[in-house]
């Protein structure tokens, strides 16, 4: 695919996407809950197309497709497990937006920091945040450098893709914030899902005989691959050390639970739910079937994660439908930068720099944007890197997340529950997490991620047992918690 082709595709997108963002500007009003939370007025259509965009990112069509390609149906099992996390959703999520909307909280860390009544807390999970979710971040930006390099052959630098989709995330974020991203992901929410469906049915249909013969194609030459451990990689441990920072995603990751704190009412939350189980469960599949697809028409590929590039940039799909899955998966991957960065900018701003004396909500807000352009920035320089497989780095962003998951579960359903517990769980939880993925330690043969979340589980309920509890504080958030879920029927 000739290099002009892939310019003006991005090109046309990026103007209608700024398009929108400038849209979503008008009316918006002053202010930090405003900017980072569109003021809590999201409607329950968009929150669920918003949500999925944000969830579903450049690791799904690129990663994932990639995982599947090296690691066969494991793939599935693995993304099936996320999925399924979206329980904790269903179970915390009006918890989150109840105390979000009654104490006016606009991070999930100034949440627990309230809840524990001590600065530290948000502090830490803060830095901890910036430390892990930028890698994450990074891994976007290597998507779309992927995606735009495989199309055109390699005309065009992977690091031309990765500064594209680096200037774009940040003019988004900064035009209308939150307002402006919320849009911005209805429209890459539906590229995304409309585009891949089509494209796989294109390609099953035109190339491979129909599903059946797909899937007979499948059995008879790769019949190692429809099977656990496959090719040879996941086996019990690695399934485990991978699935589980993955089930615990949809809390542990910052930037996707504060979109708990987005929608207009409980009402609105339920619309956005049932949204993305459906959203999230046709990618999923349409994912992994764009993986063995690949394994099948392309087999041989030096590099997994090139599975969907090569595909897209293969006679096996036209010209036109390759530039729109681009702009598609650009979409999501897009989409998760900004949420991220905008997470990051609110977790900065919220518990950092205003436990630093600077109470002005302007003076706030306008540090949160010069934060935007340095994370973004610091990913852009992360993603040159190319480091290791986009899925298995994915993961490993999210294990060193999983050091607030103790302290959530704590803070919602153990009164007893204490700051210092909280504490020392996110310290030797991050100690563990980073050091046994840096060292490559794997006690057992189990994974950092099965350790961290063991670690911070033992040490926050130690820790609290011996210490003393917030008691007021608690009382203040539990009492009034519990009172409106008994209210509103809500178990």
């Amino acid at each position: 695919m000739t290099p002009f082709y892939v310019y003006l595709a991005m090109f046309i997108y990026v103007l209608f996407g700024t398009f929108l963002a400038f849209k979503a500007r008008r009316g918006m009003k002053e202010g930090l809950l405003e900017y980072f939370l569109s003021g809590r007025s999201i409607g329950g259509f968009v929150a669920a197309l918003s949500y999925s965009a944000t969830t579903y990112s450049a690791f799904m069509m690129v990663g994932l497709a990639g995982f599947t390609y090296s690691g066969g149906v494991g793939a599935l099992g693995f993304e099936l497990v996320y999925l399924s996390g979206l329980a904790l959703v269903a179970f915390f999520g009006p918890r989150f937006w109840l105390v979000g909307e009654k104490f006016n909280y606009i991070s999930p860390y100034e949440m627990l920091g309230d809840r524990y009544d001590n600065k530290l807390i948000p502090l830490l999970l803060a830095i901890s945040a910036c430390v892990f979710l930028i890698p994450y971040l990074a891994v976007q930006l290597m998507g779309v450098g992927y995606l735009m390099s495989g199309l055109s052959n390699g005309a065009i630098p992977f690091m031309m893709g990765v500064i594209i989709a680096t200037v774009v995330a940040i003019a988004w974020a900064l035009i209308a914030g939150m307002k402006s991203v919320a849009w911005t992901d209805s429209l890459q929410s539906l590229i995304m899902i409309i585009v891949s469906v089509f494209i796989l049915f294109f390609i099953v249909y035109r190339h491979l005989g129909g599903f059946a013969n797909f899937f007979a194609i499948l059995e008879k030459d790769h019949a190692q691959f429809l099977s656990v451990p496959g090719p040879g990689f996941f086996n019990f441990k690695v399934f485990l050390g991978l699935t589980l920072p993955w089930f615990f995603f949809s809390i542990s990751n910052p930037q996707v639970s504060q979109r708990l704190f987005v929608p207009k009412s409980l009402s609105a939350m339920k619309t956005m739910i049932r949204g993305f189980l459906g959203f999230g469960l046709i990618y999923t599949l349409v994912s992994v079937l764009w993986g063995f697809s690949a394994l099948v028409l392309m087999p041989g590929l030096e590099k997994a994660d090139m599975a969907t590039p090569a595909l897209l940039g293969s006679e096996y799909v036209p010209t036109i439908l390759g530039l729109i899955a681009m702009v598609g998966i650009t979409a999501a991957a897009i989409s998760t930068i900004d949420s991220i960065m905008l997470t990051l900018s609110s977790v900065v701003v919220r518990d950092i720099y205003r436990n630093t004396g600077n109470d002005s909500g302007n003076s706030q807000l306008r540090f949160g944007k010069i934060v935007i352009i340095v994370i973004a920035l610091i990913g852009l320089w992360f993603a040159s890197k190319q480091l290791d497989l986009i899925a298995t780095l994915s993961v490993a962003s999210s294990v060193g997340l999983l050091v607030s998951v103790p302290s959530i579960f704590g803070a919602f359903f153990w009164k007893d529950a204490t700051a210092s517990g909280s504490i020392w769980s996110i310290l030797s939880g991050s100690f563990i997490a980073i050091y046994f993925q840096f060292a490559g330690i794997k006690p057992f043969g189990y994974w950092p991620g099965v350790w961290t979340l063991i670690v911070s589980t033992l040490v926050f309920i130690i820790v609290s047992v011996l210490t003393e509890a917030p008691d007021k504080k608690a009382s203040e958030f539990l009492g009034y918690l519990n009172s409106e879920l008994k209210k509103r029927n809500i178990l």
